[in-house]
């Protein structure tokens, strides 16, 4: 019985078989979105989101569902530490992601600014320098219904 099981048995691949990735899925079902993020990719209005904080500035534009085109940071642009905090780099930034978002057909965007930094306005100035027309300033910085403790007065 045992070498009838012997015998039945395929000798054993020494490779294994080849299996194809499994195909992404889009994260949109809307075709117009689909179509954009392939090659023929025109976009033309949409959202830039300004993030500044005491240490640093983030700017997103996305298009009108929140799809990210293009983004910068103070880091990425090359500078570390205190300086990426200034309204010089951030105008610098807006500048160079609004550029960035020109060339996939972007014409005008909507701002939403948040957060305390000094770079807010200069990112919005860097965004109107390169060229694209602003249609909404609206600021959604959260604001606290007393919530957490804000933290203790400093003492220079």
């Amino acid at each position: 019985m045992a070498d009838e099981i012997l015998e039945n048995q395929e000798p054993l691949a020494t490779e294994p078989p080849a299996t194809e990735p499994p195909a992404t899925e889009p994260l949109s079902a809307d075709p117009e979105i689909r179509r954009a993020k392939g090659r023929g990719r025109h976009i033309p209005s949409g959202i830039a989101h300004i993030h500044a904080t005491f240490n640093n500035t983030k700017v997103t534009i996305s298009d009108m569902h929140g799809n990210v085109v293009a983004w910068g940071t103070g880091g990425r642009m090359g500078y570390k530490g205190s300086r990426k905090s200034t309204s010089y780099v951030a105008q610098q930034m807006g500048t160079d992601v609004a550029k960035r978002a020109m060339t996939l057909g972007m014409r005008e965007v909507e701002v939403r600014m948040k957060g305390p930094g000094s770079g807010r306005e200069s990112a919005v100035r860097g965004i109107a320098a390169a060229g694209l027309d602003i249609s909404v300033l609206k600021d959604v910085t959260p604001l606290p219904h007393n919530g957490c403790r804000p933290p203790k007065r400093r003492r220079v």
